[in-house]
C-alpha cells in the first residue's frame, strides 16, 4: 500500500463559522463542505458536532470540528508553542509580504519573515489558537541536493546523540555559498 495524498487534516476550532469566514478572508480558502452529526460515526458516541472542511489548494483539505459540549481547547503543556504548527505554501515572497500586511492591518500579530534560507516565512495564529505558517520558496536545486545528500547522515547523528547535527547549519547562519 502506498499513500496516494492526505484527504485532510482535521483540528478542533471554537467557533466554526468565524473560523470558515477568516481563513477566507485571509488565506482565501474556500469553504467545500459541512458535516453535522449527533452522534461520532466511527465511535457512535452521542456528541453533537460541526465539521466544516476548506480548500487549502491543491487538493489539500483542511477540516475543523466545533465540538459545543466539549470543555475548551487546551493544548499539550510539555510541547513549546512553536513546534506545532499548520504550513502553507504560497506563491511568492511579494504574496507572503501582502498577506502579512493584511493581517497585521487588522490586528493580528504576526513574526517575521524568518529566513530559512530556503523558503521564508511568517507566523501567525488563527482566532482558535492554531499556529500557522505561511512559506515562500526561495531555495535553488542545488540548496535542495546539499540537504538531500546529508538527510540521513544528519538524522542517524541525531538518533545517537540527540544533538544538533551541523550537516544544514548554513540554512540559518548565513554561510551558505552555492557548491
Amino acid at each position: 500500500m502506498k499513500i496516494k495524498k492526505i484527504h485532510h487534516v482535521a483540528y478542533r476550532c471554537k467557533d466554526a463559522k468565524e473560523t470558515v469566514e477568516w481563513y477566507g478572508k485571509y488565506l482565501n480558502m474556500d469553504f467545500v463542505l459541512a458535516i453535522a452529526e449527533d452522534e461520532v460515526p466511527s465511535t457512535k458516541e452521542p456528541d453533537p458536532y460541526m465539521h466544516v472542511f476548506l480548500d487549502a489548494g491543491n487538493g489539500n483539505v483542511l477540516a475543523f470540528f466545533e465540538l459545543p459540549t466539549k470543555p475548551p481547547m487546551g493544548r499539550d503543556p510539555n510541547t513549546p508553542v512553536w513546534t506545532q504548527h499548520l504550513a502553507f505554501e504560497v506563491d511568492s515572497v511579494e504574496s507572503l509580504l501582502e498577506t502579512k500586511a493584511k493581517l497585521e492591518a487588522d490586528g493580528i500579530n504576526v513574526v517575521g519573515p524568518t529566513d530559512h534560507t530556503i523558503f521564508k516565512s511568517i507566523y501567525f495564529y488563527d482566532p482558535s489558537g492554531h499556529r500557522l505558517e505561511l512559506a515562500a520558496n526561495t531555495g535553488t536545486p542545488q540548496m535542495a541536493k546539499r540537504l538531500d545528500d546529508v538527510k540521513w547522515e544528519m538524522l542517524n547523528e541525531w538518533a545517537t546523540t540527540k544533538k544538533a547535527p551541523k550537516q544544514a547549519a548554513w540554512m540559518h547562519d548565513g554561510s551558505y555559498a552555492a557548491k
